[in-house]
């Protein structure tokens, strides 16, 4: 990671954190609108929800990642979502960055576990994660689309 980059917790949203989503989100995902500002005060209003960004030395927001932590029977959790760094600054450990940061966080919540998905064409990010310690697990992911 530069080392003038930085990571920061979303307290407060502002036009430029709306217009960073505008940015990074279609880069993230071609099936998805970037969320406008009312979805990103819901989020960062919820008590389950983490919103980390990263700023370039300019202050210049360059990525983000969300962590949602909750309780179920068995343990407290952990799940990454929406990791998006910025094309112009990949490589950067700006990833690294964010998902430590993630990791950070959800320790400090008393979560026992983290997990998160990746798409196997998404080379660099699996092997960050391989190599920040995460494991493939033997498992299937099922989704059912609500929205049918």
């Amino acid at each position: 990671m530069a080392e003038a980059t930085r990571v920061e917790v979303v307290e407060q949203v502002t036009t430029e954190l709306v217009d960073a989503f505008a940015r990074l989100i279609p880069q993230l995902s071609r099936s998805s609108p970037p969320p406008d500002e009312a979805a990103l005060e819901e989020l960062v209003a919820s008590s389950a929800c983490t919103l980390f960004v990263a700023r370039a030395g300019d202050g210049t927001i360059v990525g983000s990642l969300t962590l949602v932590v909750f309780p179920i029977p068995t343990a407290t959790r952990a799940w990454i979502e929406d990791v998006v760094v910025d094309d112009a600054a990949r490589g950067a450990g700006i990833g690294a960055a964010l998902t430590s940061a993630a990791l950070d966080r959800a320790r400090e919540l008393g979560a026992k576990t983290v997990d998160l998905t990746s798409r196997p064409s998404r080379e660099a990010a699996n092997h960050l994660y391989q190599r920040l310690g995460f494991e493939a697990r033997e498992t299937n992911v099922y989704r059912f689309d609500l929205a049918q």
